[in-house]
């Protein structure tokens, strides 16, 4: 995948703008995407709890344990939700997400987001 003069992606032969190289992600219906997420403050924080959903603990136990949003009462579950919907960095991350992956921390303007694409 290329980029023009301004920093844009543009679609090059046989490329798809979508995913990256590490994964093309799940395909977006209708423009919406499901997902849970756990939310914490700190780094350190969200690669533990990263590392601790990799050895095998269950993610929405995770979630409620955790999680500084709201959606920690059903387990991080954020439901469905369009581009506009999200900071770009959550939107971005999600779909670049295989259905039942989980993505390592992801920063935005309200913390470190481990998201686990549901749809």
């Amino acid at each position: 995948m290329g980029k023009n003069k301004y920093g844009k992606q543009y679609k090059g032969k046989g490329q798809n703008l979508k995913g990256s190289s590490r994964s093309q992600g799940a395909i977006i219906k209708g423009g919406k995407m499901k997902a849970s997420h756990i939310l914490v403050e700190k780094f350190s924080k969200a690669q533990q709890i990263y590392e601790d959903i990799q050895s095998g603990t269950d993610f929405e136990q995770l979630a409620r344990e955790n999680s500084n949003c709201p959606s920690k009462k059903r387990g991080g579950n954020l439901g469905d939700f369009g581009k506009n919907d999200m900071v770009p960095e959550f939107w971005s991350a999600t779909a670049k997400l295989n259905i039942g992956e989980i993505s390592q921390p992801v920063k935005s303007k309200y913390g470190y987001h481990i998201i686990k694409r549901t749809g």
